[in-house]
């Protein structure tokens, strides 16, 4: 009986093809075993059927960043446990296919504070970290706000005298904030120290990029023509 051997180095004899490219249609999810998708070139095989997908390309996988829709509560850790292929909004227009690897290493940006809701970044990939944390006080917030009481145009806009901040009313009780160099807590401080009571925190756009109608803990892929 035959020793198991990796998965890439069974490949590879089989296409054939080099055991680098071999790893790459591993990784890319382009490989399947016993018709069940595998994505780790070091997993063990001995007289599975293996097959390569159509359209298959031995290409590394670019970083990826993952937009989430954060729930009110939802710590850090929280949200990245909602990154997982089950929470994917099912309408999401990136017709990426989903892979394990797109998983891995996501880094947290632009933070949100525990009793705020909303847009959520994740990403593997350094140039958007570098735009939304180096350079953060450069990127654009909006934010909508609940709230209960009123203010006057002159009160409004005496509440972000100062700041890289305008505020204006889109009813009754709701406020549209929206401006640089907000970090967490600042837009519920602003609003109570006007005399206002806040009932809910939600961000909605992060420089170019709006939360839109992406549901709640669900998650999608950044577009390639998105920019932040």
């Amino acid at each position: 009986m035959s020793e198991p051997i990796r998965l890439s180095k069974r490949l590879a004899e089989l296409l054939p093809c080099s055991r680098r490219e071999a790893e790459l249609y591993i990784e890319g999810g382009w490989v399947t075993v016993d018709g069940m998708p595998v994505e780790e070139p070091q997993f063990k095989v001995e007289a599975q059927r293996i097959e390569l997908l159509p359209g298959a390309v031995p290409e590394p996988l670019p970083p990826m960043t993952l937009l989430l829709n954060k729930p009110v509560g939802c710590s850090v850790e929280e949200a990245l446990a909602l990154l997982n292929a089950e929470h994917r909004w099912s309408d999401d227009p990136c017709q990426q296919r989903v892979l394990r690897k797109h998983f891995r290493q996501q880094r947290p940006t632009t933070p949100l504070e525990d009793g705020a809701s909303g847009l959520l970044v994740f990403t593997q990939n350094y140039g958007v970290t570098r735009k939304l944390m180096d350079d953060a006080a450069r990127v654009e917030h909006e934010y909508v706000v609940e709230v209960s009481g009123g203010l006057d145009a002159n009160a409004l806009k005496k509440m972000t005298q100062g700041l890289p901040l305008k505020a204006s009313w889109q009813s009754e009780n709701r406020l549209r904030i929206a401006g640089k160099q907000v970090r967490p807590g600042l837009i519920g401080k602003l609003c109570r120290d006007a005399g206002l009571r806040v009932d809910s925190i939600r961000r909605i756009r992060l420089g170019g990029v709006a939360m839109a109608k992406l549901p709640l803990g669900q998650w999608r892929y950044l577009q390639p023509g998105e920019r932040f």
